[in-house]
């Protein structure tokens, strides 16, 4: 079996997200659900920015990952978003409350990735210039 990539991940669960809270929400309420979360789609920008930046540094160059100890299993992570089902089960009023928080989720794991990345190019970058 093949295994997907972050990347394709993040799009699939983005598309799987907006299409359940249009079939939930309808059109309105998802987008008022989505520009709630302003700050943290801002936040995407300066984060995406030092990315860029820093993966343009180093491009063509030979690169140490230094993630390769940080990965987590998908079982692992399934079972880490079900106990946080649970906990917004009960904290945000049921299902509906529960859903409505996918996307702030989905943001919070794009920054995660993002950073993570980020983090990795700019040791390879202090490696390579700072050597």
């Amino acid at each position: 079996m093949s295994q997907l990539s972050p990347r394709n991940l993040f799009v699939l669960s983005f598309i799987a997200i907006i299409s359940v809270y249009l079939y939930i929400f309808g059109q309105e309420k998802t987008i008022e659900l989505i520009k709630k979360e302003y700050l943290f789609i801002l936040a995407l920008l300066p984060i995406s920015l030092a990315f860029i930046y820093f993966k343009m540094k180093v491009k063509g160059k030979e690169l140490v990952d230094f993630n390769k100890n940080n990965t987590f299993s998908l079982k692992n992570t399934i079972v880490f978003f079900l106990i946080f089902q649970v906990v917004d089960y009960f904290a945000e009023d049921g299902f509906i409350g529960m859903i409505s928080m996918w996307f702030l989720y989905w943001l919070m794991g794009l920054i995660a990735l993002l950073l993570i990345e980020t983090i990795n190019y700019y040791k390879n970058y202090k490696l390579l210039y700072n050597s």
